[in-house]
């Protein structure tokens, strides 16, 4: 499950009007969905669908769980939000980096980083040939337990 970290809280204002801010290219910005990047931009480990709803609620945001789930599904369509599923079969998300990149997750709190390496970009390209398939893509993410859980 992923940490518990406190979310940033910078919503400062609740009576003036802010410009928003494009979600994603090719993505119509609506106030959910600017509230949904905005926490995100926040955050630094991935969190549960229900995790972000909790946190925009908390901050008087009035959006239903589905909304935020749809919202993810569309920032993850437009290649702006990673998405893992978890060893409970949970999806989570976080803002991506740019670039192709795979992940170590930390099974007990979630902590991820983000890497990149041609080893595996080699690996998947002769597999991939050695049977036959051409024009081939992958995504990899690699559990474990992170060197701080492991202390404990």
């Amino acid at each position: 499950m992923p940490r518990k970290a406190d979310f940033v809280t910078d919503k400062t204002t609740t009576d003036t009007v802010r410009p928003r801010k494009p979600v994603a290219v090719g993505v119509r910005a609506t106030k959910q969905r600017s509230a949904i990047s905005d926490l995100l931009d926040n955050i630094e480990e991935f969190r549960s669908a229900q995790d972000l709803h909790d946190e925009l609620r908390r901050r008087g945001e009035g959006i239903g769980l589905t909304t935020v789930y749809r919202t993810l599904q569309t920032l993850a369509d437009a290649g702006t939000v990673d998405v893992l599923r978890i060893d409970t079969g949970e999806s989570v998300y976080r803002r991506c980096s740019s670039g192709h990149h795979h992940h170590l997750v930390c099974r007990d709190c979630g902590y991820t980083v983000e890497v990149e390496g041609p080893t595996v970009e080699t690996w998947s390209q002769s597999v991939a040939e050695d049977n036959g398939f051409t024009d081939v893509s992958h995504t990899i993410e690699i559990f474990g337990t992170c060197s701080e859980c492991k202390a404990k």
